[in-house]
């Protein structure tokens, strides 16, 4: 009995792999632009620093997590996200130390226990980037339009910029405080059983509920820009007017929250409209006090995710690029002779693949035509003979005998002068 794969867990073949290696290599020449490079955390972390970072009473760290003891009974867990690895490593690298500001992003697979959905595996792939050493508003500015460049040269279309202001530790108190006030008054019983326990534990989060329900009770709730003190209000105003600035358009969208206090100040999520009901593809935020409450200095921060599967599903079944030969060989003295052309093709930076044993010439062409190469190389007796290749144009039919000398020019001109 053979062994299966485990549920919410994924084998990723082309062409979907060949969309995550065009997201990833994107990501790495839009990214490299702006000044960021790559950051390689482990995927597995002690499991306080996910408690710390992303909080106890979240979902993540109350449903979510994967979490078990090693061999000395130490609490690990195969992280859920990539930001809190990211802030680890930069404080015990001593980064702070050594550059004013640190630009950095990362990609790779995630984990969290949860039902899957479209869109969403139990493993599932993030990009993310971190600004960490600014308080300015152009470092908001900056990411969010770093963001939308990467989402437009992956060609993505039916986007929507969403943004909001958190305040800060000075203005945020009495925005808590008018929202508590409003849930006072609202039937508890109408809330879903997650907003329930929110309203005592992190009422924020009740805003951004999408059960209809909730979100209609919440209707009418207090708005956090109009808590926003001067200083919140002139940061906020600045990434609108640089966004603006920039052609990019966007929603205020007052619902838009995160739920932790280290969060702060621009909050923005991108969502779609292309795969299904409308899902975010990509959020972030400012987080001014994350690298201290995890025991750094008190350096500034902001930064986003995108998820991958989400990018995929939007980009549609595209392939990789497309084989330039399949290399046909009749017998033993046509395979070694098509076995040293391949290599001469490959080693010139054009890509192909060969038969290793022998098939009837029909079922061999039918194995070039499943390949999506642009053209067949066929060696048989007589052209092992005479040295020349058959070379047939898979999409036309047209094909012409060329010798083995001139095969690189034809496939690279279309022409052979040899």
């Amino acid at each position: 009995m053979s062994i299966a794969r485990i549920k919410g867990f994924a084998d990723m073949f082309p062409p979907d792999s060949d969309q995550f290696t065009r997201i990833e290599n994107t990501a790495r020449q839009v990214f490299g632009r702006y000044g960021f490079v790559e950051l390689r955390t482990p995927l597995l972390e002690f499991t306080e620093l996910f408690c710390r970072s992303i909080g106890e009473e979240t979902d993540v760290v109350q449903k979510e997590m994967y979490t078990f003891p090693d061999r000395k009974g130490r609490s690990l867990t195969l992280r859920p996200e990539a930001t809190a690895g990211v802030m680890r490593a930069y404080i015990e690298s001593g980064l702070t130390n050594r550059e004013p500001v640190s630009r950095l992003f990362t990609t790779g697979p995630m984990f969290r226990y949860e039902r899957p959905q479209k869109g969403r595996m139990r493993q599932f792939h993030q990009i993310n980037c971190e600004c960490l050493g600014s308080h300015s508003p152009m470092a908001d500015a900056e990411l969010v339009s770093m963001l939308l460049r990467f989402l437009s040269d992956l060609g993505l279309t039916d986007l929507t910029l969403k943004i909001n202001s958190l305040g800060c530790s000075e203005c945020r108190p009495k925005f808590k405080a008018a929202l508590l006030e409003y849930l006072a008054g609202v039937d508890k019983d109408a809330l879903c059983p997650d907003c329930a326990r929110r309203v005592e534990t992190n009422p924020l989060r009740v805003l951004d509920c999408k059960q209809p329900g909730c979100r209609a009770i919440t209707d009418n709730a207090p708005k956090l820009i109009d808590y926003n003190c001067p200083e919140c209000r002139a940061h906020f105003d600045t990434v609108l007017e640089l966004l603006q600035g920039q052609g990019l358009s966007f929603e205020l969208d007052h619902r838009l929250v995160r739920g932790l206090d280290y969060y702060c100040r621009t909050t923005f999520e991108v969502v779609s409209g292309s795969i299904g009901a409308q899902a975010a593809v990509a959020g972030g935020g400012r987080y001014d006090g994350l690298v201290k409450s995890l025991g750094g200095p008190d350096v500034p921060g902001v930064g986003f995710a995108c998820g991958m599967e989400r990018l995929a599903l939007m980009m549609g079944e595209g392939s990789g690029q497309a084989a330039d030969f399949y290399l046909v060989a009749m017998d033993a003295q046509s395979r070694a002779q098509g076995w040293q052309l391949a290599q001469k093709l490959r080693d010139a930076g054009l890509t192909g693949e060969m038969n290793f044993s022998e098939g009837g010439f029909k079922s061999l062409m039918r194995q070039a035509g499943k390949s999506g190469a642009g053209h067949c190389l066929i060696i048989g007796p007589d052209e092992a003979a005479q040295g020349t290749v058959v070379v047939k144009n898979l999409e036309s039919g047209e094909q012409c005998s060329v010798p083995q000398s001139g095969v690189l020019q034809f496939l690279q001109t279309g022409t052979n002068n040899d």
